[in-house]
């Protein structure tokens, strides 16, 4: 196997990989449309929180590691891996413009016999139609002269137990020649690299994986309800439950799910399962509860303070889960338009995230009406507050 390999996406997928690789042995070109996050990289700035300023400048010290803009470093590499996003589009539907782009600039450079991955989440029969179709038409060349997988990432940020290494990794070929060599690939970094049947079974898994999890947060979140309704708190009930060693999982409530996986991936599955004429009830059920959750808390507040016309409310946390400045699919969004609808004053506070939609965080303090924790960061000092009345996301509220 090839020591040269180019990453194309340096954020939260991309970087860690980029680095785990280096690290190995690996001579890695960090490929990035963004000129400003690859002058960064290259500074010794990250930008990731799964990834120090530290970490990238010991290892572009040892020359493994170089961020670019030049897709001609393809054409150096016998491994290409793709970590560009596929967000939902405007209309919640799947947004496939950054991974058609990437294919269009990797295929310009390719070599023949370049093993070719692709690690971002798509739509059943995507790998095996779109990105075959692109690869042939915009290099000139079979897909016979190029190995093909896919192997989606399984990237938690700020999760300090699983990593990358030992996470369990699925992989899937177009050949079984090209699973091979996907699955040696993937070995020489990874403890648990796990072979599907076909690049259909991984790209159905990896949905599987994230609408599992919005399925049971949507109906936790829609639990909460009844719990908040008959006095008591969700997540003592969670507790209690998940002192049973079989049968069950704990999930806890919150605003909403954000980020990049759990409130996309069931959109594609789902997306996908309309294409065939296959009807996805449960599913729909649970995305259509999981975007009702921050006009839930709207109406909490109203409740509290009996209108919300001209009131000072402060959000605390706008990043989609704890720990992170990632604002991706964030359900704090909709809560904030929803209480502005009403009529309020509002203003947010997230040390982490800083600076977002052109607004800025502001400072803790007791110039509030209301109070919205939404995302509690562990440094968040919510005595700052003082005698403000609180709201908490997902619990029992002052």
């Amino acid at each position: 196997m090839s020591k040269k390999v180019s990453i194309i996406g340096q954020g939260y997928v991309g970087l860690p990989l980029a680095m785990n690789l280096a690290k190995v042995g690996f001579n890695v070109f960090g490929v990035d449309s963004s000129k400003q996050k690859v002058e960064l990289l290259n500074s010794g700035i990250s930008g990731v929180e799964d990834v120090s300023n530290l970490e990238i400048s010991e290892v572009i010290s040892t020359g493994f590691y170089e961020a670019t803009v030049d897709f001609r470093k393809v054409g150096e590499s016998d491994v290409v891996i793709i970590c560009v996003p596929t967000p939902l589009g405007k209309n919640s539907k799947p947004d496939l413009s950054y991974l058609k782009s990437a294919l269009i600039d990797i295929s310009a450079h390719i070599k023949k016999g370049t093993l070719i991955i692709l690690e971002s989440t798509v739509s059943p029969g995507t790998t095996r139609g779109l990105v075959v179709e692109s690869i042939e038409k915009n290099s000139n060349l079979p897909i016979s002269d190029f190995f093909l997988v896919f192997s989606p990432e399984r990237i938690d940020p700020r999760n300090l137990q699983w990593n990358i290494k030992n996470t369990p990794k699925l992989v899937a070929g177009l050949t079984s020649e090209c699973l091979d060599l996907g699955f040696h690939f993937y070995s020489s970094f990874i403890d648990d690299v796990i072979k599907c049947e076909s690049l259909e079974v991984a790209e159905t898994a990896k949905l599987l994986e994230n609408s599992f999890r919005l399925v049971n947060i949507s109906f936790i979140n829609e639990l909460s309800f009844f719990c908040e309704k008959i006095g008591i708190d969700i997540n003592d009930v969670v507790k209690a439950a998940a002192t049973k060693p079989y049968g069950y999982m704990p999930f806890y409530p919150s605003i909403g799910v954000g980020g990049h996986c759990i409130p996309v991936d069931p959109v594609y599955l789902a997306t996908t399962a309309k294409e065939v004429d296959v009807q996805t009830k449960f599913l729909d059920l649970a995305i259509q509860i999981n975007s009702e959750i921050p006009s839930h808390y709207v109406i909490k507040a109203k409740n509290k303070l009996g209108s919300l016309k001209n009131k000072k409310i402060i959000v605390v946390g706008v990043a989609y889960k704890p720990n992170i400045s990632d604002v991706r699919e964030t359900p704090v969004a909709s809560l904030i338009d929803g209480l502005r609808d009403a009529g309020a004053e509002v203003y947010w506070h997230d040390s982490l995230v800083k600076e977002w939609n052109g607004q800025t965080s502001v400072d803790l303090s007791s110039d509030y009406d209301l109070a919205i924790i939404a995302t509690r960061h562990n440094n968040v000092n919510l005595k700052l507050l003082k005698d403000v009345p609180l709201i908490m996301a997902g619990g029992k509220y002052k």
